[in-house]
């Protein structure tokens, strides 16, 4: 694991060396952004796939999770269709470059431009699990949104 002492080194190809490498925007920051490779035209109500311009291995023990920088919505009119996108660690090829799923949920086409920080990536510790199958599980809490949300 690494600390904010000890940043994770992680190795990352760019597909066009003229982009900024991703970048944290604040010191503060969990994700860091990821740029637009090339102009992308969203018609109403589409989906389509945003070159992000990179290729990341990302490490043993971390999956990376993209997710819209919290602006996108209201200025673009853009969303992720299922939420994140989740990056594992063998998509890590020649071929790999990161790619952002969107829909643009508006009536007017929505414009990406070359180089415009579109997305987010975080990298986030991951566990595997063994299944152990039993019999009985205990006393129910409730159904979906019992405690009040």
């Amino acid at each position: 694991m690494s600390t904010p002492e000890q940043p994770l080194t992680v190795a990352i190809k760019r597909i066009d060396p003229t982009l900024p490498l991703p970048v944290y925007a604040t010191s503060g920051s969990v994700g860091f952004d990821l740029y637009c490779r090339e102009e992308t035209e969203i018609m109403p109500r589409q989906l389509a796939r945003i070159p992000a311009n990179v290729v990341v291995r990302t490490p043993p023990g971390y999956m990376l999770l993209l997710t819209m920088r919290s602006s996108t919505a209201r200025r673009k009119g853009l969303l992720i269709p299922n939420g994140v996108g989740v990056i594992d660690q063998d998509y890590c090829g020649e071929g790999d470059e990161l790619l952002l799923s969107v829909y643009n949920f508006k009536d007017e086409t929505a414009f990406v431009h070359y180089g415009e920080r579109i997305a987010q990536g975080i990298f986030v510790p991951i566990t595997r699990v063994v299944w152990q199958e039993v019999d009985e599980m205990g006393q129910a809490r409730g159904g979906f949104g019992s405690t009040g949300g």
